[in-house]
């Protein structure tokens, strides 16, 4: 079998897949997309790293390849899609690079808090501009960590060794396992108001991207200071530099850019308060040996033994069941973000309850992918199917499962169910035609629901007029309903409203909504 390396991986790496027996290994480092697919159909493996784009294009010609392994987190530049519709399994190495990135964000703190690369730049033109770079001391400074990944809380860790006070938000960490950790669980508008330094580590998702907004920056206090080695996107590259023009922000380093390089043109790059680094979180040596390691050991597994480790595209399960329980994995996995994103409170505990036909196979694939999409949205990138019980576990999420041979409605039946400060919360989701997933109970409501695209959830008092009112709200915008299922507890209760809309609502729509007669709750989940 034959291995393609398309990018630098260090020599310890290439020596494990070397060694490997039956394995063939080639470094072709700096191809052109067209180089690329010329050769790709001779190999059975990829490895890259960053630079490498793997698109469907390329894939299309790969009739050979088994496994791509990224030698890292992202899988920005493999197209993931399309590799999963070829067979394709992809592989990344979440947390190989967890220090490097946490160290670099601690060096870009402290740069902006005393002016180092300024100072530096000053003296290289041979001044001595001492009043000019007066700093701040970090001690006693109020860090706000947003996510508490890997990487979140080596940063807080290090950060109380500066003798800073340290918040984070994070809504699947437990405010007792912060405690034990010195770290106080806040919601993020109060991280906002209380923070001196704002640093952002989580994935770069349809619910974070532009976490960091103009609205999100004026919340903060006067002379804050912004750190982002996340993913470009998460803040607004635009807001905070104007923001940084105005005072507002103190100070700002930036290690990611939603284009990367980022065009010459790039309003930050022109500011004196501003330090920009080329996406340096993860370039340390011992960062690269890390995850040149690993990924060639998983490769190297994953081709002589069939074991697959840190997919983020299929289950670690092997073909013949995966065909069997393929429908019910997909309709989990559905559930999981379902839930996660309707919690009115953090999940602790969670119940996976299996009925009827379910109850027959093994049961962990599927509870594996209700937890990855429970967590996938809200936590660091290379969650998937292997990783997520572990992942659960480490952020102090209890989860247990049960089994009933009979479904009293329905020929299988999966439901989620948690308790909290604020109540319980509740979804029962099933498999029509053995294939197509629908969820069936919400709460105290029964529904039929497809779980996926743009869905906007409504609990409003049960009037005439109220659904009329938020048709015409949305159709006030644009935004065309795709479909519509209503639930309510009794004649003059309350009901829900599941909308299924062609498009996005802002958030000035949702609250648009949300002050509707009548109207208790509106919540957008995207699947």
């Amino acid at each position: 079998m034959k291995v393609l390396v398309a990018d630098d991986l260090s020599p310890q790496g290439l020596e494990i897949l070397r060694q490997a027996e039956g394995i063939e290994v080639e470094v072709k480092t700096g191809l052109r997309p067209e180089e690329l697919k010329e050769i790709i159909g001779r190999y059975e493996a990829l490895i890259v790293r960053s630079s490498t784009k793997v698109t469907a294009e390329i894939i299309e010609r790969a009739e050979r390849l088994k496994v791509i392994g990224r030698a890292g987190t992202g899988v920005d530049n493999i197209d993931v899609e399309a590799a999963t519709k070829k067979g394709i399994v992809v592989m990344n190495t979440p947390g190989g690079n967890a220090m490097a990135a946490a160290e670099h964000t601690l060096a870009l703190l402290l740069a902006i808090a005393r002016n180092i690369p300024q100072a530096a730049a000053s003296m290289k033109e041979r001044k001595w501009e001492k009043k000019r770079f007066v700093g701040v001391e970090v001690q006693d400074k109020t860090l706000g960590v947003i996510g508490l990944g890997n990487i979140g809380r080596i940063v807080a860790t290090k950060a109380q060794g500066l003798g800073m006070r340290v918040i984070a938000y994070d809504p699947y960490i437990s405010r007792e396992l912060a405690l034990q950790k010195g770290i106080e669980m806040v919601d993020l508008e109060e991280l906002f108001r209380r923070s001196d330094i704002v640093t952002v580590h989580v994935p770069k998702t349809k619910e974070t991207e532009g976490m960091i907004d103009r609205e999100a920056i004026s919340r903060m206090k006067d002379g804050v200071m912004i750190i982002n080695c996340a993913r470009g996107g998460i803040v607004d590259e635009e807001a905070l530099a104007e923001a940084c023009r105005q005072g507002k922000v103190r100070a700002a380093a930036v290690d990611v850019f939603t284009e990367e390089p980022p065009p010459a043109d790039h309003p930050l790059l022109d500011l004196d308060n501003v330090v920009c680094t080329p996406h340096l979180g993860a370039s340390t040596s011992e960062a690269q040996l890390n995850v040149a390691r690993a990924i060639a050991q998983q490769v190297v597994e994953f081709l002589t033994t069939g074991t697959v480790r840190n997919a983020v595209n299929v289950p670690s399960v092997d073909a013949e069941t995966l065909a069997t329980i393929g429908p019910y994995l997909k309709l989990a996995k559905q559930m999981g973000a379902f839930f996660g994103q309707t919690s009115p409170f953090p999940v602790r505990k969670l119940v996976i309850e299996y009925q009827g036909e379910v109850t027959r196979y093994n049961v962990a694939p599927i509870t594996a992918a209700v937890l990855s999409g429970l967590l996938r949205s809200y936590l660091e990138e290379g969650i998937n199917e292997v990783n997520a019980p572990f992942v659960a576990r480490d952020r102090g999420i209890e989860y247990s499962e049960s089994k009933v041979s009979e479904a009293a409605d329905f020929t299988s039946l999966i439901t989620l169910r948690t308790e909290g400060d604020r109540g319980r919360h509740l979804v029962a989701g099933t498999l029509f035609g053995k294939k197509e997933p629908r969820l069936v109970t919400i709460n105290e409501y029964a529904v039929e629901a497809v779980p996926e695209g743009t869905i906007l959830l409504i609990d409003t008092e049960d009037r005439p007029g109220v659904i009329g009112n938020i048709g015409m709200t949305l159709g006030a915008k644009g935004i065309n309903i795709g479909n519509m299922q209503f639930g309510r507890d009794r004649v003059g209760g309350k009901s829900l409203c599941i909308l299924h809309l062609d498009s996005v609502p802002t958030l000035e729509v949702l609250r648009e909504l949300e002050a509707l007669r009548h109207v208790l709750t509106v919540r957008l989940v995207q699947l």
